[in-house]
C-alpha cells in the first residue's frame, strides 16, 4: 500500500496563522525523508482555524523545499474556479516541479452562506462538476478549445474527492477516487465501491479503478495517548456543527461539561479515526484495506501537539513500510 499525507494547515491557539503555513512546509520536508509517496494540501476559504486558501501558492512553496515527494491538492474545489485557470496554475507547477504534481478535485461548497456569497456561488445554478472536470482535463491534455500554457508533454494525474455521487463521476471519466469522511463508516460503502469499479471506464490517466482512503491516522505509545491526540480535531469538528465556527486547534481534555449531543459528535469523530499503538493501527489499516481493496492511504491527521504529530507521521511510515 502506498502512503501519503494531507495537511490542512490547521492553526493553533496562541500562534499566528502564518505559523500554520510554515509548519505545513516543515511537515512536507519530514514526510519526504520518511518515504511518503505524496503530500497534499487543502483549499478552504474564510474558515477560522485553517490557513490554506490557495493550494497552488502553497504547493509552490512545498516544491521549492522538497525534491522527490509528489505534491498536490486535496483538493481544488472546482465550483470556485474556472477550469482554464486551474489548468494554467497546475501546468505552471508541473513546469516548475516536473513529474511531481497531482491535481485532486472536489465539489464542496463554501463553509457558510456569507462565504458562499463572497465566492459568488449561486445555490440555484445547475451542477457543472462533471462538465468542468472534463473541460479541465482537456485543457491539461492540450485538446481544449483554447491552449493552456505552459504546454506540457507530461500527463498531470487527476483524482476525484468522492462521495457516493462523486464515485460515479470518477468512474465515468476514468479517474482515481479518494474516499473519506462518513462514507467510510457507512453501510453503503461496499455497494458504492462496487459501483465505482463496475462502471469504471479506462482512460489515459487510469487503466483500472484506483481507490485511496483518506482518514485520520494517529500513532502513539498507548491507545489512550492516541485518543488524546485525536480529541482536539474531533472537538473542533463538533463545535463547528453546533456554532458554525471551525476553531483553531487547542488542548482538549475529556469534557465533563459537554452536552450529550457534543459528546456523541466527538465520539463519532474519534471512531472514524484510526488511533492507537503501532499494532492497533496496523490491524485497523489491514482490516480496512482488506474490506475496500484500496491501493493508497492518505492520512489526514491534525492535532494540537506538533511534536506528537511529527512522531505519529514517522511511526505510521514505519508501520506501512514494515
Amino acid at each position: 500500500m502506498e502512503l501519503s499525507l494531507l495537511d490542512r494547515s490547521r492553526t493553533r491557539v496562541g500562534e499566528p496563522e502564518s505559523a500554520a503555513l510554515s509548519h505545513t512546509v516543515e511537515r512536507a520536508v519530514a514526510a519526504e525523508k520518511s518515504g511518503y509517496r505524496r503530500f497534499w494540501v487543502a483549499e478552504h476559504h474564510a474558515v477560522p482555524g485553517i490557513a490554506s486558501g490557495s493550494p497552488p501558492v502553497l504547493l509552490a512553496a512545498l516544491g521549492s523545499r522538497t525534491s522527490t515527494i509528489r505534491i498536490g491538492s486535496g483538493g481544488v474545489m472546482l465550483p470556485h474556479h474556472q477550469p482554464l485557470v486551474v489548468a494554467e496554475q497546475f501546468l505552471m507547477l508541473e513546469a516548475l516541479f516536473p513529474g511531481r504534481i497531482d491535481l485532486g478535485l472536489g465539489r464542496s461548497p463554501a463553509f457558510t452562506a456569507p462565504v458562499r456569497r463572497a465566492m459568488r456561488q449561486d445555490e440555484n445554478a445547475p451542477d457543472r462538476f462533471t462538465a468542468d472536470l472534463a473541460e479541465l482535463r482537456d485543457y491539461l491534455d492540450g485538446t481544449g478549445p483554447v491552449t493552456a500554457h505552459p504546454v506540457s508533454d507530461r500527463t498531470i494525474p487527476m483524482f476525484v474527492l468522492a462521495t457516493g455521487q462523486g464515485l460515479m463521476v470518477a468512474a465515468r471519466l476514468g479517474l482515481p477516487a479518494v474516499l473519506g469522511g462518513p462514507l467510510l463508516d457507512s453501510p453503503e460503502l461496499d455497494a458504492a465501491l462496487a459501483g465505482y469499479r463496475r462502471e469504471f471506464r479506462p482512460s489515459p490517466r487510469a487503466q483500472r479503478p484506483r481507490v485511496t482512503l483518506a482518514l485520520e491516522v494517529t500513532v502513539a505509545e498507548t491507545d489512550e495517548q492516541a485518543r488524546a491526540l485525536v480529541l482536539p480535531e474531533a472537538w473542533a469538528m463538533a463545535r463547528s456543527r453546533s456554532t458554525g465556527v471551525f476553531p483553531p486547534l487547542e488542548p482538549v481534555g475529556e469534557g465533563a461539561s459537554w452536552t450529550d449531543q457534543t459528546r456523541r459528535r466527538v465520539e463519532a469523530a474519534v471512531r472514524r479515526a484510526i488511533a492507537g499503538t503501532p499494532p492497533t493501527v496496523r490491524r485497523r489499516i489491514e482490516q480496512l484495506t482488506d474490506r475496500t481493496g484500496a491501493e493508497e492511504l492518505l492520512a489526514t491527521t491534525s492535532t494540537y501537539d506538533r511534536a506528537a504529530l511529527a512522531a505519529s507521521d514517522t511511526a505510521l511510515a514505519r508501520i506501512v513500510a514494515g
